[in-house]
């Protein structure tokens, strides 16, 4: 191995949670990965600690001025015990993308993926079993440097914690109910709508939370300049079945690149399914509503996978998509997925990585 880290085991290892009845990110395991950056040595010093607590310093410049990024995946258990992720490569690039944007320094992409699989391997006991449960991963990192004046940091932490989850939504695959979105914005071309950093999640709460007092639980947002186009949900992208064809926004700056997004695009391109990656406006989708030819719409991500939606309030109408069911293409993507993330599928796409 290229990489090797140095574990401190925690002595007081914390009492396991049962699989049933996980909530998503409230658990987190007994060890968690650390490594430092300086300009003089890089990235350096990659160990892996007890939980627990971190010291900032009051000036740091995450807390003044938001420079960090964070990543999410799974680690899964087969049937057999192999313990696998999930295409931890492309969150590795998506990673030193995201760092490009918000001048972090960039994470040498094999390191990357070498220190989950390390603190998945100390940690595997943790991963439960039962139905669409999982071991959540979180990588992030951020600016440590004491200073206050808009610069990026010269200091950095890298880190990683695990959490065992269950669904991210409670009803699992139940259709969701969804507010379109038409007075805030989520991300503008140019700015850092495609980064995977906590300013787009935090400057997106005050619309989901009007959304969840009219009794929806997600936002579908449009476009920042015309507030016309369909871009994401929530923090997952959309998908649409309009006729025979799966639709999704194409990616244009302001978009996510989600990895279960692409895997859902090349799934469809794979088993003949007609998919494209295109603009499509909200006036497109009510139209297609009114004309019967709105089949499915759907959410895609990492902590769910797939959520189907039932229900999608636009200016006082309530579209009723696929009479509140989740839809054929909604249910083949998630059995497709789940099924090779959880080893029950031969992985015929070479998607898992192994934690050995």
């Amino acid at each position: 191995m290229k990489y090797e880290f140095p574990v401190t085991k925690n002595e007081h290892p914390k009492k396991k949670p049962s699989a049933k009845g996980l909530r998503f990110g409230t658990e987190f395991t007994d060890h968690m990965f650390i490594m430092d950056y300086d300009t003089k040595h890089g990235w350096n010093n990659g160990r892996i600690v007890p939980y627990g607590p971190i010291t900032l310093e009051p000036a740091s410049v995450v807390l003044h001025y938001g420079q960090e990024m964070f990543e999410g995946l799974k680690a899964y258990k087969t049937a057999a015990g192999r313990v696998q992720l999930f295409r931890p490569d492309m969150n590795a690039k998506r990673t030193n993308r995201t760092n490009d944007r918000l001048c972090i320094p960039a994470v040498d992409e094999e390191l990357f993926v070498e220190a989950i699989k390390a603190l998945v391997k100390v940690d595997q006991d943790w991963i439960p079993e039962g139905e669409g449960t999982a071991l959540y991963i979180r990588p992030f990192i951020f600016g440590d440097e004491a200073f206050l004046g808009v610069r990026k940091s010269d200091t950095y932490k890298f880190m990683i914690i695990l959490s065992p989850v269950g669904p991210y939504f409670e009803h699992g695959l139940a259709p969701t109910k969804m507010y379109v979105e038409d007075v805030y914005v989520r991300a503008v071309k140019g700015g850092t709508g495609e980064a995977k950093c906590g300013g787009n999640y935090g400057g997106s709460l005050k619309a989901q939370e009007i959304a969840h007092e009219k009794g929806y639980e997600q936002i579908l947002w449009l476009d920042g300049h015309e507030q016309k186009y369909i871009e994401e949900i929530g923090a997952a992208n959309a998908f649409f079945v309009i006729g025979d064809e799966v639709v999704t926004s194409e990616l244009n700056g302001s978009i996510l690149p989600g990895i279960t997004r692409d895997s859902i695009i090349a799934l469809c391109k794979e088993k003949g399914i007609k998919v494209s990656e295109r603009k499509i406006s909200i006036d497109e989708l009510e139209d297609a509503y009114h004309n019967g030819q709105l089949k499915e719409m759907f959410a895609s991500g990492t902590a769910a996978i797939v959520s189907p939606v039932g229900e999608l309030l636009y200016k006082g109408e309530n579209m009723i998509i696929n009479d509140n069911k989740i839809g054929p293409i909604a249910q083949q993507m998630y059995d497709y997925i789940y099924g090779i993330q959880i080893g029950k599928l031969d992985d015929f796409m070479g998607w898992t990585v192994p934690v050995e």
